[in-house]
């Protein structure tokens, strides 16, 4: 690198962590850079950017040589029992400890054992505003290098929270969420759940087991929904089933009366020849066996259900049959392109993973309809 280069522009302030980045993009690329000719280009003191080498070759990074500093060296013993030892720290924000995510933060912890990084998680919630302080405790108090996180995208709040997230000094990776179209967020990366694909696969096992009338119970709240709402619309249209005639509804309504929601549910099947339901989540989908147990109906004689989740599906009476998204996977899969990510910098194009889940099939909709054209008995009231 030529000390000639020109400066960052004046005022331009960049964070420490921003200065370092650069510093490896620049040995990448050139394969070695010099103290004077660095601090000319960002436009800050040599002392700073003698700190800056000093940090990064007691991570194990560079290798300091006279002047300036180099690629790590397979001969520079000292940097090579420091890189042993060191560790990435990654923020991990999400928006519950108890359902779905679990599974989630194992396979990210899993993860970035093996690849000796250190997970600090943040339980949020379902809320734009929620998300944003958690993300912004872990930028005060911890030394984070990368965030993880699955943030509430709806509305303004959720849009600007996007805008912040990708505009943040350290990479940004999302879980089991993506960024609209209308916002079209260039720096982050995520890794997803091909959540339409899971409920077609649903849809087309129903289909496979007679049922020619095939609903859908969604949790209008959930951010899973209308991914799952647009799989089952295109299952639908590709198996020529009119959605004019389908059941489509709350899986729950907030506050409300869930039997007796239920039981609309329930008259809408009867009413359309509906026999089979895709629930989601599986908890909702387990509440509806259980009325539909409950009112004297034969599952999946009667009425046949699949699940999304796979969560408690396999708890009901009869077992649910569930789609089952690859949780596991998806944190282990946002720690590999974490790191990835702070390994190569800036250069490595940014990365979008989507992964399939699969249909675990049990009792609750294995079995042909009784009396498919008729649609189900009269439900007791």
């Amino acid at each position: 690198m030529s000390p000639e280069q020109p400066a960052e522009p004046a005022g331009k302030s960049l964070f420490s962590l921003q200065r370092r980045e650069r510093l490896m993009e620049e040995l990448r690329a050139h394969g070695a850079i010099t103290v004077r000719g660095i601090a000319a280009k960002l436009g800050v003191s040599e002392l700073t950017i003698r700190r800056d080498v000093n940090i990064l070759a007691d991570e194990g990074l560079v290798s300091r040589v006279h002047g300036g500093a180099t690629l790590p060296s397979k001969l520079d013993r000292s940097a090579a029992g420091r890189l042993a030892h060191h560790s990435y720290a990654i923020g991990m924000v999400v928006p519950s400890l108890e359902y779905y995510w679990p599974q989630v933060i194992s396979g990210a912890r899993a993860e970035a054992e093996e690849q000796n990084l250190r997970i600090l998680v943040r339980g949020s919630a379902y809320d734009a505003a929620d998300n944003r302080r958690q993300v912004q405790a872990l930028l005060d108090t911890q030394n984070i290098d990368g965030l993880i996180v699955a943030p509430d995208l709806t509305g303004d709040q959720g849009q600007e929270l996007l805008r912040w997230l990708n505009a943040l000094p350290i990479p940004v990776v999302l879980a089991e969420r993506r960024s609209p179209i209308e916002i079209p967020a260039h720096r982050l990366e995520w890794v997803a759940t091909d959540h339409a694909f899971g409920a077609g696969m649903a849809v087309r096992h129903l289909w496979q087991e007679g049922h020619r009338r095939i609903g859908c119970l969604t949790d209008s709240s959930s951010p899973t929904s209308p991914h799952v709402v647009r799989g089952w619309r295109q299952a639908l249209s590709t198996l020529k089933i009119p959605e004019g005639g389908s059941v489509h509804d709350d899986s729950a309504k907030p506050g409300g009366d869930r039997a007796g929601h239920f039981d609309h549910v329930l008259e809408l099947c009867r009413n359309t020849g509906t026999t089979a339901m895709l629930v989601h989540s599986d908890t909702q989908a387990v509440a509806f066996v259980q009325h539909c147990v409950d009112k004297g109906l034969q599952v999946p004689g009667d009425i046949a259900v699949v699940g999304y989740d796979d969560e408690v599906a396999y708890l009901a009476e009869p077992a649910i049959s569930a789609v089952r998204p690859p949780k596991q996977y998806v944190g282990k899969v946002a720690v590999q392109l974490m790191a990835a990510r702070l390994a190569e910098g800036r250069m490595r194009p940014v990365h979008r993973v989507e992964l399939n889940p699969e249909l675990i099939l049990r009792e609750s909709s294995v079995g042909a309809p009784q009396s498919p054209a008729a649609g189900m008995p009269q439900v007791p009231q």
